[in-house]
């Protein structure tokens, strides 16, 4: 599955796309940031992930730059621990940060979700990271005031998250309603 937005093209993640995802992902402050990356982010862990199984229910994509195909992050829903709610996730590589990036991917990965039927999608932000929580807030999602502690790879233990929801039905981005 692909997705062209205005800058933005999401496509499916290959396994000759290890090197470039690597390049943005072995980064310290990029993966102290997200639950399931393991540091230090080794070229075996871009190969394994470039090689995951394609799910079309809960897609997974590289963000690139529509312009000039640069890797820009990644993006995807994923099966969560609530049955039926995929958790959507994301990063990007820290010399596109403050560039609106996740914001126009969040909202490609939402209207894939809506198209695939999903009725509501979850997502959590480490409280030291309310960046990630301005992007969510974006798109949509609303705070559930449940804050739990979650599992980092990256920093070896457990860190507190603050989980969000949007149901997709009928909701629109913030984005979207401003222009």
């Amino acid at each position: 599955m692909f997705h062209r937005s205005h800058r933005l093209l999401l496509r499916p993640i290959w396994p000759e796309d290890s090197q470039a995802l690597l390049a943005g992902i072995a980064d310290e402050g990029v993966v102290r940031h997200l639950a399931r990356a393991p540091w230090p982010y080794e070229e075996r862990h871009a190969r394994a992930f470039t090689a995951l199984p394609v799910d079309p229910t809960h897609p997974r994509f590289l963000i690139t730059r529509a312009r000039d195909a640069a890797v820009v992050g990644c993006i995807g829903i994923d099966a969560a621990t609530t049955p039926g709610v995929p958790e959507m996730g994301y990063w990007i590589a820290r010399n596109h940060w403050g560039q609106g990036y996740a914001t126009e991917a969040g909202a490609a990965v939402i209207a894939i979700a809506r198209m695939i039927g999903h009725r509501e999608v979850r997502a959590s932000h480490f409280l030291d990271n309310p960046a990630s929580g301005r992007v969510l807030r974006k798109l949509g999602f609303e705070p559930t005031g449940r804050v739990e502690e979650r599992f980092s790879c990256g920093r070896g233990e457990d860190v507190q998250a603050l989980e969000y929801a949007l149901v997709l039905a009928g909701v629109e981005p913030e984005h979207q309603r401003a222009a």
